[in-house]
């Protein structure tokens, strides 16, 4: 029986896109011959996926999964080429069962997935990121996924009492939360998470805008621009959209805790949007 080495195998994949245990089987079956091996993977339909994968794919959705209980939960954006196999219940069936499995095992092997759904769907498919929360102490996971399924929010809110995350006041919150992440688009959930340096940039080009005026003014403005700046990109500093943007998140949040006799803490979040990872 011919050596069946790590760079044939390699090679093979290179060829086919199939997944790297399927392309030692054919390996093996075909006593190390690769064209033979690859004869053997297309007739079992894993590479299909191999000129497909010269495809772009730019489209596709955002998927999720919230464990009974709400304290585990996933995010995935699974990409396909067009905008018709988005909108496919076969393609958004199989984008569930990938966060479902995702949710069960954060490193589960999904290329065998991936690959059949290629051959079923005939195009070319790519799982390009996902996101995975597990609440640590008392909370709540929540996700939401925006109409179309181009956006999609995963976070976590944290409470001081194993009792307040099964109020509906409490899921009320945290499923407001999640629709404020998508609509707000923040990039962190306090100032306390933005760097010195993005700050000390920010400062820069507040005070080049207004250069021609006095110090003293420069001073006011740039911390003007810089707290404008905080609500803008900081979700408990952004006007909560449910109330009109009256009070902030943080004010909102605040508001349910006392309402509540807890301490409630944004954790953290996630939010994905169609097309991100690949720009």
């Amino acid at each position: 029986m011919a050596e069946i080495t790590a760079a044939t195998v390699a090679k093979l994949r290179e060829m086919t896109n199939a997944g790297m245990m399927d392309c030692k089987k054919a390996l093996v079956e075909s006593n190390g011959d690769l064209e033979a091996a690859l004869t053997i993977l297309r007739k079992k339909g894993a590479a299909t996926a191999a000129h497909k994968a010269a495809r772009e794919a730019k489209e596709g959705v955002i998927a999720q999964h919230i464990a009974a209980g709400g304290r585990l939960g996933v995010l995935v954006e699974v990409n396909c080429e067009t905008d018709f196999v988005a909108r496919n219940e076969m393609f958004r069936a199989f984008c569930d069962d990938i966060a479902k499995k995702l949710a069960a095992d954060a490193n589960a092997d999904l290329e065998a997935d991936r690959t059949a759904a290629v051959g079923k769907i005939r195009e070319n498919i790519k799982i390009a990121r996902h996101a995975r929360m597990e609440v640590a102490g008392h909370g709540l996971v929540a996700g939401y996924i925006h109409t179309g399924a181009k956006v999609g929010v995963l976070v976590e809110v944290g409470a001081g009492k194993e009792s307040t995350t099964a109020n509906d006041e409490f899921k009320q919150l945290v499923r407001d939360i999640t629709l404020q992440i998508a609509a707000g688009h923040p990039q962190v959930v306090s100032r306390e998470q933005i760097t010195a340096e993005v700050i000390t940039k920010e400062k820069e080009i507040a005070a080049d805008q207004v250069k021609n005026k006095p110090p003293q003014a420069i001073a006011k403005i740039v911390e003007g621009k810089l707290e404008k700046f905080y609500q803008t990109c900081c979700l408990v500093d952004q006007g909560f959209v449910k109330k009109n943007s009256e009070i902030s998140v943080k004010e909102h949040v605040a508001s349910v805790a006392k309402q509540l006799g807890d301490e409630i803490t944004i954790r953290r979040f996630v939010r994905f949007q169609v097309g991100e990872a690949a720009a």
